[in-house]
């Protein structure tokens, strides 16, 4: 079972993927981070290599995909709050998303290629 993350493993690790655009939850002992890829495809090639680390893991994303973005909190359940899982999890999704846009601003609602066509 994982266990929370001490003072010291926050203070390590948190500030770094701070800088790559993780942010807290409001709320949670949580982290969250929104990518916008050029496609689909590319989307959905990155879900593809996060699931089958998160499957190796055995710790899995609450994620949300529409077209272009993905939206990815990451938490560890059995422990209420963040743990090692949670960080190792979020570097390798930050290597694996490679050169997508990242939105920095969670209070601005998220919009996908076609919400954005749509609305021209």
């Amino acid at each position: 079972m994982a266990t929370l993350l001490t003072t010291a493993e926050r203070n390590a690790g948190l500030p770094g993927l701070g800088e790559t655009g993780w942010a807290a939850v409001p709320d949670r002992d949580a982290i969250r981070k929104v990518w916008k890829f050029r496609n689909f495809s590319e989307a959905w090639g990155f879900m593809s290599r996060a699931a089958l680390l998160a499957e190796k893991l055995n710790h899995h994303p609450e994620w949300r995909n529409v077209y272009n973005v993905v939206d990815v909190t990451l938490t560890t359940h059995d422990c209420h709050g963040l743990s090692d899982l949670d960080l190792k999890l979020a570097e390798a999704m930050d290597r694996f998303a490679g050169q997508a846009e990242v939105q920095r601003d969670h209070g601005q609602p998220v919009q996908s290629l076609c919400e954005a066509r749509a609305a021209r």
